[in-house]
């Protein structure tokens, strides 16, 4: 059911006609202006990467700073990098305030016209590496691949590769399917009941799946085979899983975590298959769970708090609370690079067990590292209709309440470069928010239903949402625009990932058919 819209009003074409004029008239930039000094800071490290340049105000546009910056960086043609800038506004003490302007066109037109500085001034801009490959916008439906026998409710790429990706179903299987030939590769029986969660283990080795059936099972995808019995423990379903980051493991003993509608968190040793630890402080259903890099646990629950957890030992360290009603779902802002630990966009593996750790560890803590310190932000969704920022290891109060969904919030995802959040709500829209200060960027309308969840791209350039309206939308985070309408499934869309190297896109749904996307 692909989202047609209606011919433009003739008052409508004149209101478009008199924006392109102010456009072309803001465009303008004066040529007696002379130049501004700028001094290039690292956002991650706040070191200089030189001293102060005169750049000439005419031509101060991102694409010409970005080109001075990889000069000044001494990176050649063929190794240059993009750069997202950003100033760090200043109070009138001239200390800064932490808040950052991103600069979206040129320097006149963020900070020259604003009278925020002026050509005497010496402009300090924040700069963060954007991802160096770029992802295409799937376009197209490559594979329709019937198999379940029911609905499809949750669905994960494998963090190696797009070739492989597995499904949960209300037929009580999980499957594993061949992407790139769009057809079935392993059916895996054992569970009794729905599977609500798929995860894939960060070395890609194991799949964990929680059911209704109240167990978590592990499986081989190699082979399809279980590995061992199921790990018996929760009285209700599990909702969610989340392994151990892969530089906090032990020595091929990854350790697991399932949240449960029991109001428990257990903490499985996969190897010995016994229960480590058991968190258990929640008053109602855990919704969510998410297994931090700096060795926290975060849950989140019904009973309207976030708690945070010692992985370690099983302690509490804080409850969170600010939502007025269910806590849907979290999300951590390094998510995307825990989730694929060592694996990146190129298709080199570092050969020894300890390469594969340092590499892990070196693109958590590049995920993590805001102005020369780690720190783990937390987004939580609730069916208060809002979304809270926090950084729980500076605050148990949120950085700020991001208002603006006219009803419940379901789901929540931090951008892989950290810099974006996407909400996705009941009221039809998917909004996209600053992960710096919870500034609220843009809505992305054109679904007709609600939107059960949303995916950014691994380049952070594009966002999928996946609705009740039947389809799916690649949106443009820079503009705010529909960029491409995916229309195609039967039913509704309950589940859509978007593959670790970008070159495909799953999804889901009621229809029980699974369709691959890809440019």
């Amino acid at each position: 059911m692909a989202t047609i819209l209606p011919p433009p009003s003739k008052r409508q074409r004149t209101a478009a006609a008199d924006k392109a004029r102010e456009q072309q008239e803001l465009d303008h930039i004066p040529e007696d202006l002379g130049s501004v000094r700028v001094q290039f800071f690292d956002h991650a490290t706040s070191k200089p990467s030189g001293p102060p340049i005169s750049v000439p105000v005419v031509n101060s546009s991102v694409k010409n700073l970005e080109l001075l910056l990889n000069t000044l960086q001494g990176n050649d043609e063929l190794e240059r990098i993009p750069y997202r800038f950003a100033y760090q506004k200043h109070t009138a003490d001239s200390s800064a305030d932490g808040t950052l302007l991103d600069i979206t066109n040129d320097l006149y037109h963020s900070l020259l016209r604003p009278n925020l500085k002026t050509t005497e001034d010496v402009i300090d801009l924040r700069f963060t590496p954007q991802a160096i490959f770029r992802v295409r916008a799937v376009s197209r439906c490559s594979s329709s691949i019937p198999g379940h026998g029911e609905a499809i409710l949750a669905a994960q790429f494998s963090p190696s590769s797009s070739s492989k990706m597995v499904t949960g179903s209300g037929d009580s299987t999980v499957r594993i399917w061949d992407c790139d030939t769009g057809t079935p590769l392993q059916t895996l029986k054992g569970h009794t009941s729905w599977v609500l969660v798929v995860s894939w283990s960060p070395d890609d080795t194991t799949i964990a799946t929680g059911s209704m059936d109240n167990t978590v099972r592990l499986w081989d995808p190699k082979t399809g085979q279980a590995v061992g019995t199921p790990l018996k423990g929760h009285s209700k379903w599990v909702t969610s899983l989340a392994w151990e980051p892969y530089h906090l493991q032990a020595p091929s003993r990854p350790r697991l975590a399932s949240a449960s509608k029991d109001a428990t968190v257990r903490i499985w040793d996969t190897v010995s298959r016994c229960i480590e630890l058991v968190l258990s402080g929640h008053k109602g259903s855990v919704s969510c769970v998410r297994w931090g890099g700096i060795g926290k646990l975060y849950t989140s629950s019904h009973d309207k708090t976030v708690k945070v957890w010692n992985s370690r030992d099983g302690t509490l360290a804080q409850t969170l609370t600010s939502h007025a009603h269910w806590v849907n779902h979290l999300a951590l802002s390094t998510d995307f690079a825990l989730r694929t630990a060592y694996h990146d966009h190129t298709p080199s593996i570092p050969p020894t067990s300890e390469a594969k750790l340092i590499k892990a560890l070196a693109r958590f803590e590049k995920a993590a590292t805001v102005n020369n310190a780690v720190v783990e932000r937390l987004v939580t969704a609730s069916d208060d209709f809002t979304t809270y920022l926090w950084t729980p290891s500076t605050s148990s109060k949120p950085v700020c309440r991001l208002l603006g969904h006219q009803k419940q919030v379901n789901h929540v995802t931090f951008s892989p470069d950290g810099v974006l959040i996407a909400s996705s709500g009941w009221d039809n829209h998917v909004k996209l928010w600053s992960a710096r200060d919870g500034a609220f960027l843009f809505t992305l309308k054109g679904h007709v239903g609600p939107v059960y969840m949303s995916c950014f791209s691994p380049d952070s350039r594009m966002v999928v949402s996946g609705s009740k309206d039947t389809t799916l939308k690649v949106w443009d985070v820079r503009t705010g625009k529909l960029k491409e309408d995916l229309p195609g499934h039967q039913d509704e869309v309950f589940a859509v990932d978007w593959s670790p190297d970008g070159g495909k896109v799953g999804s889901g749904g009621k229809d029980k058919a699974v369709r691959i996307w890809r440019h």
